[in-house]
């Protein structure tokens, strides 16, 4: 009786039904959360891309540095 109590307390309607019903429902949560990541992470990887790409595009060449090997 106080296990099943436990679950229902702590969590909201819809996880503790689906805590008893199967556990899929966990599975595809990290599958969804994994999606999120990847994709906030895509967009960042992008803009940063987008901003080098431009800045280069846009920069004077009389103002960029040559890097000399010595």
């Amino acid at each position: 009786m106080i296990q099943m109590s436990i679950p229902a307390l702590i969590s909201c309607a819809s996880c503790s039904v689906n805590f008893q019903a199967s556990g899929d429902s966990i599975g595809y949560s990290i599958f969804f959360l994994l999606l999120t990541i990847l994709t906030v992470l895509g967009a960042v990887a992008f803009f940063m891309i987008r901003l080098m790409r431009r800045d280069q595009s846009n920069l004077d060449p009389e103002l960029r540095d040559d890097f000399v090997h010595r």
